[in-house]
């Protein structure tokens, strides 16, 4: 799923605030910082988000605008008949885009949990992001015939977050150890464990297995 670039200057900043977060952490987040990568002048973020709570808040909403967009583009896109083998399919290569090719919404993400269990009001956009992205989540499995509920795509969600954190930070030692070394098969396992038409059914196509 690709991004789609600024075309705001309040989407720039929010955009900077991602980025920001994702390379210097929280605390590297400030007011002057986003400035400086965003290259607009000094003074500009704070205009716009007027204490480092607020630029928290905007990071959380602006990547649940750019992953509802994504995912209206991927509904756009998918044929009427596509089956569960497919929608499957999307989560192996969704886990390699966050850790392998652009870990940057990953690691921002990461950030505002960490930041939302002491900033109530970070909490409140938090949870907003993650019932948006469950409710799309939801309707894509839907689209394939699957009795998805906004509970099975957050706990999917939920769930993906976990292994894609232990996938950017653990040692492959450590990976191979607990059986976390295979990406392809980890995408495929978690879609089975928290979509039920699948899990009950055994594999990911929603057909019974033999025997």
């Amino acid at each position: 799923m690709t991004t789609r670039r600024a075309t705001t200057r309040r989407e720039l900043l929010c955009d900077t605030v991602i980025s920001v977060l994702a390379a210097e952490g929280g605390r590297g987040l400030t007011h002057r910082a986003v400035d400086r990568a965003a290259g607009v002048p000094q003074g500009t973020t704070k205009n716009y988000f007027p204490t480092r709570e607020s630029l928290l808040r905007a990071a959380a909403g602006r990547m649940t605008d750019l992953h509802a967009e994504a995912v209206a583009r991927l509904a756009a896109t998918t044929p009427e008949d596509i089956s569960p083998a497919e929608v499957a399919e999307l989560y192996p290569a969704l886990l390699r885009r966050a850790v392998a090719d652009d870990p940057t919404q990953l690691l921002a993400m990461v950030e505002l949990y960490l930041e939302a269990v002491r900033r109530p009001g970070v909490r409140e956009a938090l949870g907003r992001m993650v019932v948006a992205n469950a409710e799309a989540g939801a309707d894509l499995h839907r689209a394939a015939g699957l009795p998805s509920s906004a509970r099975d795509a957050g706990l999917l969600d939920a769930y993906f977050l976990g292994v894609a954190v232990s996938l950017l930070a653990l040692p492959g030692e450590a990976l191979r150890a607990t059986g976390l070394d295979d990406p392809y098969a980890l995408g495929l396992g978690l879609f089975k464990a928290a979509v039920p038409a699948v899990a009950r059914a055994g594999r990911p196509d929603g057909r019974a297995q033999a025997g």
